[in-house]
């Protein structure tokens, strides 16, 4: 029997486009004890697959974490098949705040030593010996308590874009980083504070708060559900949002608006923004935040280095990636030279955008980001964009690009806007225009100046 994927990202998103259905993106996680992870891993997949589940789930020894989408009419059938296991029965699934149908394009059920890497030796302590859950509003009653501290259980790229006000947030790459740092910095005040933890979805913090017991911390919390459960809370109860920001999360998403405050900037120019986004270089694909001006004068690039080579033929650009491995850069941001604005704010050099062309880079063509794509309706020969900047009109010119469509120049000669016959598409409008080429999600949609000659 096939346990596997065997369509592309492109055409799972295709069939997702063609079927309409509306997709949930949900997450939940157990501490359990299987006997044989594998067996487990392929009962899922046989399962999930004909529901439509898509994601990206690990499963141990200790347990299963899981990350994924389904579609909401599945939603039932999903949940009473995970509850026909004894461990999972009544289990929180937190359901995201934003949704995307495009969240994730494959499912995805790998078998791993730990649900979550803590690089702890789970033998030396009691892991069920936990801290003490708090809900919302019991949560932001000691956030306010003067005898708190508060700790951001995520890595930096995490917190930098959203945080509970005055939390610890450590500068690491990794949850196993953070467990020694904190324990230093908070070693004087194991007996004296509240030690008060939180991450995304609560399963970092069920370890965490067991090792801080065990470490002699006496009084120990933890945030039940994570921000995810606790932003619902917030809203259904009407309480004040003390996480500031977006929620990161770890799909095509990215990220989760909480609040309208952006406490972070472009990595680029420094502009406040907290958009992450992928290096359009696949050879590169570092994670980084770009504002939409940069995303346009950079193509979605961290470096000028990436934007020169997103324009060599496909053929020498796999070519020049055959055998790199970059998959441990997508989730790290901030680490390259090429970034000049830096988690502190403090520029520390000269903004690549404004630093002298180097030899044999092509003049910058002057154009506008309009817009990215969201489908592509392949019978009909039309792609939808989402007017984010700006506007177009009929009898403009513009340029489709990405990292697999190329360079794509058209001219408007029609667009429906909203769904209606239209000349003008303004910020915020969906407009369809016919193009003679498929157009995938990483496209972006640029208006190219009028030309005089």
């Amino acid at each position: 029997m096939q346990l596997y994927n065997t369509l592309s990202a492109e055409e799972r998103a295709e069939l997702i486009e063609q079927s309409g259905k509306q997709r949930l993106t949900l997450s939940f996680y157990a501490y359990a004890q299987i006997e044989d992870p594998k067996q487990f891993r392929d009962e899922l997949f046989i399962a999930w697959n004909p529901l439509e589940v898509l994601g990206r789930i690990y499963v141990a020894k200790e347990g299963i974490n899981a990350q994924l989408s389904v579609p909401a009419d599945n939603f039932y059938a999903f949940k009473d098949h995970i509850e026909t296991y004894p461990f999972m029965k009544g289990i929180r699934l937190n359901v995201a705040v934003e949704q995307d149908d495009m969240s994730f394009l494959k499912l995805t059920i790998k078998v791993r030593n730990k649900i979550v890497a803590d690089g702890l030796d789970d033998a030396s302590f009691d892991v069920t010996n936990k801290g003490v859950h708090l809900k919302a509003k019991e949560f932001n009653t000691l956030l306010d308590n003067p005898d708190t501290i508060v700790v951001d259980f995520r890595n930096h790229y995490e917190s930098e874009v959203g945080h509970f006000k005055g939390a610890i947030t450590p500068d690491v790459d990794t949850f196993r980083e953070s467990l020694p740092i904190i324990e230093e910095q908070l070693k004087d005040h194991k007996e004296d504070k509240n030690l008060l933890m939180y991450c995304t979805g609560g399963i970092r913090c069920e370890k965490a708060s067991a090792f801080f017991k065990h470490k002699g911390f006496k009084n120990v919390y933890q945030l039940e559900g994570g921000i995810i459960e606790y932003t619902r809370q917030v809203k259904a109860e009407g309480l004040e949002s003390k996480f500031i920001g977006k929620n990161f999360v770890f799909d095509h998403r990215l990220g989760e608006r909480i609040t309208d405050d952006i406490i972070s900037q472009c990595h680029q120019c420094g502009k406040p923004c907290d958009t992450h986004t992928n290096c359009a270089n696949e050879a590169c694909h570092l994670l980084f935040i770009q504002c939409e001006e940069c995303a346009a004068a950079m193509e979605g690039c961290c470096s000028t280095d990436c934007v020169d080579v997103i324009h060599l033929p496909e053929e020498e650009q796999k070519a020049r990636r055959k055998g790199i491995m970059k998959g441990n850069m997508v989730f790290k941001k901030g680490k390259s030279p090429a970034l000049k604005f830096k988690k502190s704010g403090d520029a520390v050099g000269a903004v690549a955008l404004a630093s002298a062309p180097k030899k044999g880079i092509r003049k910058r063509e002057r154009k506008t980001l309009i817009g990215k794509a969201e489908h592509y309706y392949t019978k009909a020969g039309v792609g939808q964009f989402t007017v984010d900047n700006d506007g177009i009109k009929t009898g403009d010119r513009i340029l489709i690009a990405g990292p697999t469509t190329g360079r794509q120049e058209l001219l408007v000669d029609g667009m429906r806007v909203n769904g209606q016959p239209g000349d003008t598409a303004q910020k915020g409008d969906k407009v369809t225009i016919n193009v003679p080429f498929r157009v995938r999600l990483s496209d972006r949609l640029y208006k190219l100046p009028e030309t005089n000659e």
